[in-house]
């Protein structure tokens, strides 16, 4: 039986942001559950962070998901899609974690005028982003750019640079793909570069923890096992530091292919999981540290990492990645 047909008769209220690129990937989110065979319809919930122009590491954690939370927990809609590096890391005993959807390109990518790439700008450069995490490792190249905190969708980013108030922005590659704007885009920044936001590009599902029915809908439905073990240890990484939803930590894990001995006498290909991570001391000087672990341990894995950071000197700093 399809696994939308266990929920005939009954519509599926999914809540969501009201931005552009919140209802894009809700929409897609959507979709796949109408092709299972659920009814659904999308419910906008505003948010702190929608509704406020101040920088959002005023605001404080959660400040686009708390909201979508208390909606889902009081039962006015019955999923809640968010983007995976919103949420605080510390889960909200109501809900759970029902599917992580494979998740889209993590990386990010500049959009500068002229078809300009980063190591074309002039020196003093106005570079926009609203993230520490993207501060503090545009600083570390040493390319003399002036970095401008910015706050607003990526419409609004991009804008910026078409009306000459910046001269590049810095934003994250899934959004633009989901907008369908990535023709934008002057380069895809290498990970080297700049290693993404925990959870950049990966979704998160929730539902209440008393419907089951929903929980393993989505979870049949959406949920991608590799995406998820890479955003687990990311996120572990990032509570293990104790820094929000988005201090100046970056994170990326990957699977990847590894060749271990068969025990007898041959070998054999598995999946392992490749753990990235930098963080900023309260010197600006960013640390380094790399691990590779067995998927089923991708908590550990993140926490581990941390420790290696925390031992390096990296700052506990707090406040929320926009």
């Amino acid at each position: 039986m399809p696994p939308g047909r266990t929920l005939v008769g009954r519509t599926l209220r999914i809540g969501t942001r009201g931005s552009t690129l919140a209802l894009a990937q809700t929409r897609m989110m959507a979709d796949r559950l109408e092709a299972a065979g659920a009814d659904v319809e999308i419910v906008t919930v505003s948010t702190i962070g929608d509704r406020s122009s101040a920088p959002v590491a005023e605001l404080g954690v959660g400040v686009f998901t708390s909201a979508l939370r208390d909606a889902l927990a009081a039962g006015e809609v019955d999923i809640a899609v968010h983007s995976y590096k919103d949420l605080p890391t510390a889960p909200d005993p109501r809900l759970v974690l029902a599917a992580v959807p494979e998740r889209e390109d993590p990386r990010d990518v500049l959009i500068a005028r002229d078809g300009l790439t980063l190591g074309e700008l002039p020196v003093g450069s106005r570079v926009g982003t609203g993230a520490a995490r993207r501060a503090a490792q545009l600083a570390a190249l040493g390319l003399g750019l002036e970095i401008v905190p910015i706050r607003g969708n990526v419409d609004t980013r991009i804008r910026k640079v078409t009306s000459g108030e910046l001269d590049a922005v810095v934003v994250a590659k899934a959004g633009v793909s989901r907008l369908g704007r990535t023709a934008e885009i002057t380069e895809v920044l290498d990970p080297i570069q700049m290693l993404p936001a925990p959870a950049q590009g990966a979704l998160a599902l929730e539902c209440r923890v008393s419907d089951m029915d929903v929980e393993h809908l989505l979870g049949s439905t959406l949920d991608d096992e590799e995406t998820r073990a890479a955003v687990t240890a990311e996120r572990a990484m990032l509570a293990a530091l104790e820094a929000g939803c988005s201090a100046p930590v970056g994170a990326l894990a990957e699977v990847v292919e590894d060749v271990m001995a068969d025990g007898a006498g041959g070998e054999r290909i598995v999946l392992r999981l490749s753990l990235r991570g930098v963080a900023a001391t309260p010197q600006n000087e960013i640390l380094r540290a790399s691990a590779v672990s067995d998927l089923t341990n991708a908590d550990e894995l993140g926490r581990t990492l941390a420790a290696e950071l925390l031992d390096l000197g990296a700052a506990v700093l707090s406040g929320p990645e926009a």
